[in-house]
């Protein structure tokens, strides 16, 4: 089944008593091939997840940079399509790292539930992260990604009191997305003192691993993350990456690949003890 590659690589992430770097790209951004080059490069420069956004016109929860990238991926045409096609020439050459597709219902819907969910296990795909699926609906969604292997995992923020955690547990797969800052991706620092007994109770909830997102943008402020979740996610200083380089007129892979494996270096050193000093 699909859905296990996420179990296997948090628990590979527990025995190195290290936390996870999850990358979030575009698909599709900012051309099919470019993009998929910075797909594959992932891994090699440090990525233990992978979340692959979904290109759709009106992303409400991201900021600028991944408006942005969305639009700049729709212009070259990307489609639903697109990304499972990515997800599968993806898959060629790793069979290991997990893929979680990130985005909104609309495409989904369109496409079908069970459709989708079938499509998204065929090219190999893990997880699913629908920010706007609100979890008192979602059983239909969930029921189908169940029955493909596919997990469905949802979202907690600061603003998510203990009743409704219970609700967003209840179906939740894989790991639990912990939203560290009221807002849109890529508008506030995450504040590690903050999040740590955010995640802790989101566990304890759950039952399952807790990667931290949005507010996460330099390597010092992901090390911070690390040292209290499962996971530290980022996703617009990535796609900010492609967009620089795009400007610059300069390799958007080599940016991009360079940004995450300076963000990979301070997540796995996070929890490293100190050296003693004689």
């Amino acid at each position: 089944m699909s859905g296990g590659r996420i179990q296997t690589r948090f628990a590979e992430l527990a025995r190195q008593n290290r936390a996870g770097f999850v990358t979030y790209v575009m698909a599709g951004d900012p051309d099919p091939d470019t993009a998929l080059a910075i797909l594959r490069g992932l891994p090699a420069a440090g990525a233990d997840l992978i979340e692959l956004g979904i290109p759709f016109s009106d992303p409400m929860a991201d900021g600028p940079p991944i408006q942005r990238a969305a639009l700049r991926a729709l212009a070259k045409g990307a489609s639903l399509e697109g990304v499972f096609e990515m997800a599968r020439r993806f898959r060629e050459t790793d069979q290991t790292t997990p893929i979680v597709l990130m985005g909104y219902l609309n495409p989904i819907v369109s496409l079908g539930y069970g459709p989708f969910a079938a499509q998204a296990a065929a090219a190999g795909v893990d997880g699913l992260i629908a920010v706007d699926c609100p979890p008192e609906e979602a059983d239909p969604l969930a029921d189908a990604l169940d029955a493909a292997g596919v997990d469905l995992i949802r979202l907690a923020t600061p603003t998510t009191d203990d009743a409704r955690l219970a609700i967003v547990a209840r179906r939740t797969r894989g790991f639990v997305y912990y939203v560290s800052v009221a807002g849109v991706t890529g508008a506030k620092a995450a504040v590690a003192a903050d999040v740590a007994p955010a995640v802790a109770r989101v566990r304890t909830a759950s039952g399952l691993p807790v990667a931290v997102g949005f507010g996460i943008r330099t390597p010092a402020q992901a090390a911070e993350i690390a040292r209290v979740a499962d996971a530290a996610v980022v996703g617009s200083a990535l796609v900010d990456a492609v967009a620089d380089a795009l400007a610059a007129g300069e390799d958007p892979v080599a940016r991009a690949l360079g940004v995450a494996a300076d963000l990979s270096a301070a997540i796995r050193a996070a929890r490293v003890p100190a050296q003693a000093h004689g």
